[in-house]
């Protein structure tokens, strides 16, 4: 066994399994190790015969693969991760390289990537998105250290990656923490866009009155346009599903409490830290927390009425005026998501190209759509003209979509407001996008509460430079 293997996983939970799997069909011999032994050698038995090597420890691990060793951990973010480095330091030579794919903070992955080169070791984080299925079939990986060990490791991650008319769903970005920035910068678009799917269908159902399959049927045909993509497509799945027990919508019997595992508020905290305002997942933030706290909603419902109420305006076209606001509150959360990566590579010295995040971005990750298509395009087209590389809804044709969905844009948000159906995601979007465009802001106000409590000063629009005070006396 020793030295017969060209990868190995660590941790063959859903995602090491399915990864494994992936990469042993690709052709790679790939050495395993968990702590559920029984589970590793079940795996390696029945799947890809000798492709797949179950180890059980540590020591055998490393004997299994051949130097220089890629060693790809799927671990729990944050002290796991740093006591998995610490118990293979001492097994691994020069030159092997440590791979971090969990969703860990770019941080630990910057403090982790110093730490491991300094003991002659090599150490990548690559981000991965695209769940089970992407995993095993083919996902988008986004990686972060140094370019030349990327590329010794880079031929089998692309081999096993999506892929987008040919072209790999995976790519170096940068150094130490880039990848798993970009990656933490996926995970907020997706909250947003998970969120305003669900407000689209908590209109449809509270607003409108309609059922859990007929609402399907509507996200079915939008995912046919610009709203193609993986994660319409699978609302539209999920609402047409039926539990067995009952009969029900299965979406109908699942209690309304949905779950975060913290990448979102990691991404949120460096967007205040950066100062990137990024509206769509803080909205998302808000619909999440508020979620978990189901015994004060249903307390606050009994005090004050329940707030969604059936739309009486039977002369909107609501799916219509639905689907357009999806598609400007889209594009507001990938343009915002973009803004972010930039400036987190302008002050990490990443040096990151925004074409090639959208590029893998493309397929095989949770946040797949057609609208990435163009948003490399344009994307390319900038970098090529020298133009700024953000934020999107100034290039077309997003202009364009912009303009054209404006009107149903904030109808949609109106109506919400009116009837009392909550959009905290497309309404952040909407205020976000007016507050982006609005060319004399309200900020002048603010200055001068801030002057007038604090002396803090404030520059004049009749005057150059900075330091004036009011006579507020």
């Amino acid at each position: 066994m020793s030295g017969q293997a060209d990868i190995a996983i660590i941790g063959v939970g859903v995602m090491g399994s399915n990864l494994a799997l992936n990469m042993a069909e690709q052709g790679a011999t790939v050495a395993l190790y968990d702590l559920d032994v029984e589970k590793t050698r079940k795996l390696a038995s029945e799947n890809f015969p000798g492709k797949l090597i179950a180890t059980a420890d540590l020591n055998e691990l490393v004997a299994a693969v051949r130097a220089p060793r890629p060693i790809i951990m799927l671990a729990p973010a944050g002290k796991i991760v740093d006591e998995l480095i610490g118990s293979l330091m001492p097994l691994i030579e020069k030159g092997d390289i440590l791979i971090d794919s969990g969703n860990s903070d770019f941080h630990d992955t910057q403090r982790r990537t110093r730490e491991a080169e300094a003991a002659g070791a090599a150490f990548l984080g690559i981000g991965i998105s695209g769940g089970a299925e992407g995993a095993r079939h083919g996902p988008a990986m986004m990686a972060g250290g140094s370019r030349g060990v990327w590329d010794r490791v880079a031929p089998v991650f692309e081999k096993v990656a999506a892929k987008y008319n040919g072209f790999p769903c995976a790519a170096w970005l940068g150094s130490d923490g880039a990848g798993h920035f970009v990656k933490a910068a996926h995970n907020g678009i997706e909250y947003a866009l998970m969120q305003m799917i669900a407000e689209c269908y908590g209109i449809m159902r509270d607003g409108a009155g309609m059922s859990a399959p007929e609402i399907g049927e509507v996200f079915a045909e939008w995912n046919k346009g610009a709203l193609d993509c993986y994660l319409v497509d699978i609302s539209a799945k999920a609402l047409k599903a039926v539990d067995k027990e009952t009969g029900k919508p299965t979406v109908d019997i699942i209690l309304d409490r949905a779950g975060q595992k913290g990448t979102g508020l990691w991404t949120a905290v460096e967007a205040q830290q950066l100062g990137v305002p990024v509206t769509t997942l803080e909205g998302a933030l808000i619909g999440r927390s508020l979620s978990a706290r189901r015994d004060q909603r249903l307390g606050l419902e009994r005090l004050y009425g329940p707030a969604p109420h059936k739309i009486m305006d039977e002369s909107l076209d609501l799916k219509t005026m639905l689907r357009e606001a999806l598609i400007a509150g889209k594009i507001i959360a990938y343009s915002q998501g973009l803004a972010l990566i930039d400036a987190a590579s302008k002050a990490n010295d990443w040096n990151v190209n925004l074409v090639e995040v959208a590029k893998v971005w493309r397929a095989g990750c949770i946040i797949r759509s057609r609208l990435l298509g163009q948003m490399a395009t344009a994307l390319e087209l900038e970098r090529v003209t020298g133009g700024s590389a953000m934020p999107l809804i100034m290039r077309e044709p997003f202009i364009g979509m912009m303009k054209t969905a404006d009107p149903a844009f904030r109808g949609t948000v109106a109506t919400a407001a009116v009837y009392g159906l909550p959009v905290p995601a497309l309404s952040a979007a909407l205020n976000w996008f007016d507050l982006a465009r609005t060319g004399r802001s309200t900020a002048n106000m603010i200055q001068a509460q801030r002057d007038f409590f604090g002396s803090h000063g404030f520059e004049r629009t009749d005057q150059e430079g900075t330091g004036f005070h009011g006579d507020w006396a």
